[in-house]
């Protein structure tokens, strides 16, 4: 479930950046504050645990940043 939601904000991202490349820094900020506050919490458990627990928080993060900026970057490619 949590996979689906993560590409959706990542398709939200995607098209807002497109269309709205200023606008769409905070709702972007404000997805990964969120995931990285899920992955502090996962690393919190002790050993190997702890990086099981972060690393899908780490992995989406990462994912919603690129889908930002490939967003921003293809409305920079455009020729108007």
């Amino acid at each position: 479930m949590m996979v689906v939601g993560i590409v959706a904000v990542c398709a939200v991202l995607l098209v807002l950046a497109f269309l709205v490349p200023r606008l769409s820094r905070h709702p972007e900020r404000g997805t990964q504050r969120t995931l990285g506050a899920g992955s502090r919490a996962g690393g919190k458990a002790p050993g190997i645990l702890g990086r099981l627990f972060s690393k899908p928080f780490r992995s989406s993060s990462k994912a919603v940043g690129k889908s930002g900026s490939a967003g921003r970057r293809a409305r920079g490619h455009m020729p108007f």
